[in-house]
């Protein structure tokens, strides 16, 4: 279905929970989590009735994310149950990948055929600087799970933040040339309560691109803007919601892990998707694709979006 802009929508974004492992400083508010009881998460059935109503209207990608969607009880049969939904043509998944080792080949088998993982730093004491926690992330053994498991192509995803990780740039074309990979590089995003100086931490694509002249621009792929570099391997990506918007190409609608559809990500508009029939769903979905703006206002500080991003979905 196609919205008022003839953008064709067919992307459903679902938050299985707005729980994390990892407290990133950039995600989750400064309180932390508000941590809401079983029956303000949307059910197994819930899901599974609100995808049935997007396959119908022509959604057939759905990405599973969270807060981090492997902390979710049951969260490989319900990604089974959506795996056989009339219409899904695509299963895929974003996580922190701290709960992935030695269970990608269940993910396959329940039906998702490729995974994103969020890593923005190679360095341990980075890594607990910016998810404030004392864990660890074997990201090397994954990666060679994941392409041993052919879930390929694989994506790693990395918010920039100045002063803190944009100094490892090198050392991520070089992790991306060794497994051929695409490392996806994502610009700081004004969302929620800021707990952190936004201006200090935030830096464009643009930098970037002066600082490293040999990144050589291959192609635009919807949101992404990829690059490459002579004689290496894997691909770099730029996801830039804030210099360099990509609205024109954005296929997809979000759903909350407490039952809100949402437009657009960077909008408070949300629909209330819970307790209603299966012909309510399906007339919801075509009010929400007709309620996508033409352009985010992310940029401007009139209206700043409420919800952090654990409670938006990643």
């Amino acid at each position: 279905m196609k919205d008022h802009f003839q953008r064709e929508i067919d992307y459903l974004r679902i938050s299985v929970t707005d729980r994390c492992n990892l407290r990133c400083f950039y995600c989750m508010p400064e309180e932390g989590v508000d941590k809401k009881s079983h029956r303000d998460i949307l059910r197994d059935e819930e899901i599974i009735e609100a995808v049935n109503a997007a396959v119908k209207i022509g959604l057939k990608k759905i990405r599973i994310t969270g807060g981090e969607p492997l902390v979710r009880k049951g969260i490989y049969t319900l990604i089974e149950k959506i795996s056989q939904v009339s219409g899904v043509q695509e299963i895929v998944m974003t996580t922190n990948g701290l709960r992935l080792k030695g269970n990608v080949k269940k993910l396959k088998d329940a039906g998702v055929k490729r995974i994103n993982m969020s890593l923005d730093t190679l360095n341990p004491e980075t890594y607990k600087t910016i998810t404030q926690s004392t864990l660890h992330l074997e990201h090397e053994q994954l990666i060679q799970e994941l392409i041993e498991n052919e879930m390929m192509p694989i994506k790693l995803n990395a918010v920039l933040l100045r002063g803190i990780n944009d100094h490892e740039i090198p050392d991520f074309i070089a992790l991306a040339d060794r497994f051929d990979i695409q490392v996806r590089f994502i610009e700081l995003m004004p969302i929620g309560h800021l707990n952190y100086d936004y201006k200090t931490h935030y830096i464009s694509k643009d930098e970037i691109l002066k600082k490293y002249p040999e990144l050589m621009f291959e192609q635009k792929h919807l949101i992404a803007e990829v690059y490459t570099i002579k004689n290496k391997r894997g691909k770099i990506g730029f996801i830039n919601p804030i210099s360099h918007h990509f609205c024109d190409q954005c296929n997809r609608l979000r759903l909350t892990a407490d039952g809100k559809l949402k437009p657009c990500l960077h909008t408070n508009n949300e629909i209330d998707m819970r307790k209603h029939n299966q012909q309510e769903l399906i007339e919801i979905f075509k009010s929400a694709i007709e309620q996508k703006p033409k352009q985010h206002q992310l940029n401007k500080k009139s209206n700043p979006i409420h919800r952090s991003m654990n409670k938006i979905g990643g």
